[in-house]
């Protein structure tokens, strides 16, 4: 039977596009929602019998537990590949963002309790199973803002180079039971719900300033996301992957 996949934020966006590309690839998939049911059930529907959405605010320990045993239920199967993928609502636009004398804490709070809380919740929801079976992937979705924070996004990005830390000193101790731990991070991305406000003076500018004279697609770091996943990157742990055509080097 085909592995089973996790996607956090997986009805819409990037989660959407990770999904699709997961499926293309021969895994079975279930998406985590929050707040995004239509679309979620709607791309379920339109990816057939492998693919089933669940509903769970991933910061909330006892609400992730029960998705897991909803997901068990379903698939017959807990997860075996976890994508940390959803993030709190946020819109991609650098006119419109706070600098550093007047961003508010509760404002990078909102950033850490998905990214960070959630992320943890659903990892240790997800590893006894993946230590049960001595296999298990977790890869979590970062950004090259970290490197390279030319857009004051900053509650976005300190919540993203949090996940990175997680990701590295979770990979040392989850390795001994077979589990690798890894991220994926993206530029920005044309075009996710986030970006969407992005203007394309912006676009133009990141596409002439890469090497590859193009601005990265979902479908570019979705397909980066399922190499995580796959038996090819068996020996990679504690990793960060820059998918933005090389206009950061990591």
């Amino acid at each position: 039977m085909s592995k089973l996949v996790l996607v956090s934020g997986g009805g819409r966006g990037l989660g959407a596009a990770i999904t699709e590309s997961f499926v293309k690839s021969g895994y079975r998939v279930a998406i985590n929602y929050c707040n995004s049911k239509e679309k979620a059930e709607e791309l379920s529907i339109k990816l057939g019998d492998s693919v089933q959405a669940f509903k769970s605010d991933i910061r909330d320990e006892k609400q992730v537990s029960r998705m897991y045993e909803e997901i068990n239920s379903h698939f017959n199967s807990y997860p075996d590949i976890l994508v940390n993928n959803a993030m709190t609502n946020y819109i991609f636009n650098g006119d419109l963002r706070k600098n550093a004398e007047n961003i508010s804490w509760n404002e990078i709070q909102n950033h850490l309790d998905v990214t960070i809380k959630g992320s943890l919740n659903l990892i240790q929801a997800s590893t006894p199973k993946m230590k049960e079976q001595n296999f298990g992937r977790v890869i979590n979705i970062g950004t090259n803002l970290v490197q390279n924070p030319v857009v004051p996004y900053h509650d976005y990005t300190i919540a993203k180079g949090g996940l990175l830390a997680l990701t590295r000193t979770f990979a040392k101790d989850l390795g001994q039971f077979g589990i690798t731990v890894n991220m994926v991070s993206g530029g920005l991305l044309r075009i996710t719900d986030a970006s969407a406000a992005t203007p394309d003076e912006v676009f133009e500018a990141i596409a002439q300033m890469t090497p590859l004279q193009k601005v990265t697609t979902v479908e570019d770091l979705a397909d980066a996301v399922v190499f995580f996943a796959s038996d090819a990157s068996r020996a990679i742990t504690g990793q960060n992957l820059t998918v933005d055509g090389g206009l950061t080097f990591n």
